[in-house]
């Protein structure tokens, strides 16, 4: 497959900070988000027109899908802050190989994810509490979704290293062609062939296919050291090992929020079919804007790398603050539309009243408070990027993962609302955001020394 394209890198060690920033994040948020509307379209599609079970069945799933994929995509952060490391300091020879021992790592995380996932599925949703009425529907929709692993490992390992370049366009536009088969698919295979929740996993593993075939054809396209090539694919010890040191703890920390957010999932299996299901329609909002705050985030790690390795750390204090000021505003402003059009958003994926009304609660409770986000997504990217991975994720265990656990063992058990429960993540939020700001203060300050 022949793909004719310009060269879409960027040159972060000069120029304009915002504006490359702001055309490095958005790219990239657009990208995440049409990955988190594979989802949206499979939960809208399968609540409109297969019934509430079949929604709760496939919103089940969530947590479970971020924790097995979580831990590989923070692998892929350490790839990005590597390879960037390398792109800033124009090693060529270090470049091409990390880019094939990244690639041959994304193939063998993928591949790991199917055959766990298959062998894991029922008995994880069982110790979620999944309702039984949606068990069976949530097993077999959890088992179609693993098979396309492999192609969604590939994709996120080759955006990654896309993006060390400042190249956030490609991985968009594959997920926009691959977005649109998903939702056409979703229609055809629901709608027209009535396969529910079966269908709407189907369409997903092609989609993820399709994105994942792009990527790699946009790799194979470039020039120089960012050149794919499969017969070069490998795993070198060294450049694995850079990787690991970065992506491990990153991968921990994406698992441990992952492993809260299935102890808030388990807590809200407690309000039955109607509160997975509202559950699940307001989290497609959240995740929208939060990957807003991830991009900003994503972008700090990709520019202060580069900076950070030829000593720039006045320019990586203003990455740091433009980042955030970016990231926080377009999320939060997002974040409060999608909150103010609530009666007109949520009829869109169930005509239930119950979920509704607990989508709204979470949409009041958690999606108004979502620009906080940015505070420690653009805080952990600065310290991975200078060379601390295991602080920022030590503190974002302790700060949202371990305060959410927490508050499920006190204030939930005692109160037992739905709305003491999300009260969870804005505390958690505002809690791990003074943690990370305080301990980059400390960083940054001792690298000017």
């Amino acid at each position: 497959m022949k793909i004719q394209r310009k060269n879409s890198g960027m040159d972060m060690l000069r120029g304009s900070l915002s504006g490359n920033i702001i055309r490095f994040a958005l790219p990239l948020a657009g990208s995440s988000m049409l990955q988190q509307l594979f989802n949206a379209a499979d939960t809208a599609i399968v609540g409109r027109f297969d019934g509430r079970q079949a929604l709760a069945a496939v919103g089940s799933n969530t947590m479970i899908i971020s924790l097995f994929v979580n831990m590989f995509v923070g692998l892929s952060i350490g790839a990005n802050v590597v390879i960037a490391k390398y792109v800033g300091q124009r090693q060529e020879e270090k470049i091409k190989k990390s880019v094939h021992t990244v690639m041959f790592l994304a193939v063998l995380s993928g591949l790991f994810l199917l055959v766990f996932g298959q062998m894991t599925a029922e008995k994880i949703l069982t110790l979620m509490q999944t309702p039984e009425d949606v068990m069976a529907q949530a097993v077999l929709y959890l088992k179609i979704y693993c098979l396309g692993m492999p192609f969604m490992m590939v994709y996120n390992f080759g955006a990654a290293v896309l993006r060390c370049k400042g190249d956030t366009r490609c991985p968009l536009y594959a997920l926009i062609l691959s977005g649109i088969l998903n939702v056409g698919l979703n229609l055809l295979f629901v709608v027209a062939f009535k396969m529910g929740v079966a269908g709407v996993g189907i369409a997903t593993v092609i989609a993820n296919g399709v994105s994942g075939s792009l990527v790699c054809c946009f790799l194979m396209q470039e020039k120089g050291s960012m050149h794919l090539s499969v017969k070069a694919m490998q795993l070198d010890k060294k450049y694995l090992k850079e990787v690991l040191q970065v992506g491990i703890p990153a991968g921990i920390q994406g698992m441990c929020f992952s492993v809260a957010n299935v102890c808030i999932q388990s807590a809200v299996n407690c309000f039955g079919a109607e509160g997975s299901a509202g559950f699940s329609i307001a989290l497609t909002f959240e995740s929208l804007t939060y990957y807003i705050s991830n991009a900003f985030g994503q972008a700090a790690v990709t520019f202060t790398s580069q900076n950070y390795s030829v000593g720039n750390i006045k320019r990586c204090r203003q990455i740091f603050n433009w980042c955030l000021l970016l990231g926080g505003v377009l999320c939060e402003s997002i974040s409060l539309l999608f909150v103010a059009g609530h009666r007109w958003l949520i009829p869109f994926f169930t005509s239930d009243a119950g979920a509704a009304a607990y989508a709204l609660i979470r949409m009041q409770r958690v999606v108004t408070f979502n620009g906080m986000t940015a505070g420690y997504e653009v805080g952990s990217g600065l310290l991975r990027a200078m060379g601390h991975s295991l602080q920022p994720a030590l503190l974002v265990v302790v700060g949202c993962c371990g305060f959410r656990i927490l508050w499920i063992l006190t204030a939930f058990r005692r109160i037992g609302t739905f709305e003491i429960l999300m009260n969870a993540y804005p505390l958690s939020w505002l809690v791990t955001d003074i943690l990370i700001f305080v301990t980059y203060k400390y960083y940054i300050t001792i690298s000017t020394r």
